[in-house]
């Protein structure tokens, strides 16, 4: 499977392979047969143009997505593509005192659900999505695939030598 990741935004570093084991194992664990997913890290800027444009709202939201192929019989079926603001979950996280990769992480699901089908309008379909994306963090938790922040060995090495 093809898990492509496009990072345009500066607001959070992030690494592509972390990212795409988390994507390919989740995917895996929710049985999910697809060749292909596609998920963008984009400015605040960004975002809001794609909310504007496709859903007529002006603000800025956390995740976007565009199912592609809902056939899982295709030949070459391509789940969908995910935009995903990391500034929002940046703000979000110092707000709430919670790590800003783990709340990207949250993200990262939230955009999968939505392209297997999940919906968060309604307070029912909410609740459904809430105790969903809880089970998928957990799972991701448990198997150490939650995003985190990259250490750098130069930077740890120059600190444990003093």
């Amino acid at each position: 499977m093809q898990i492509t990741i496009y990072n345009s935004q500066k607001d959070l570093p992030l690494s592509k392979a972390p990212i795409q084991a988390m994507v390919s194992y989740l995917l895996g664990a929710l049985d999910v047969r697809c060749e292909e997913l596609i998920v963008h890290f984009v400015s605040k800027k960004k975002i809001c143009d794609l909310h504007e444009k496709f859903f007529d709202d002006l603000t800025e939201t956390d995740c976007i997505t565009f199912p592609i192929d809902q056939e899982a019989s295709s030949p070459y079926r391509v789940l969908g593509e995910i935009f995903i603001c990391p500034r929002v979950a940046v703000a979000y996280a110092k707000a709430h005192r919670i790590d800003p990769y783990k709340e990207v992480s949250l993200y990262v699901i939230h955009g999968i659900l939505h392209l297997l089908g999940f919906d968060d309008l309604s307070a029912k379909e909410r609740k459904v999505m809430r105790r969903k994306e809880n089970e998928c963090l957990t799972l991701l938790e448990r198997e150490s695939l939650l995003l985190k922040k990259k250490v750098l060995y130069k930077k740890y090495k120059k600190q444990s030598s003093k």
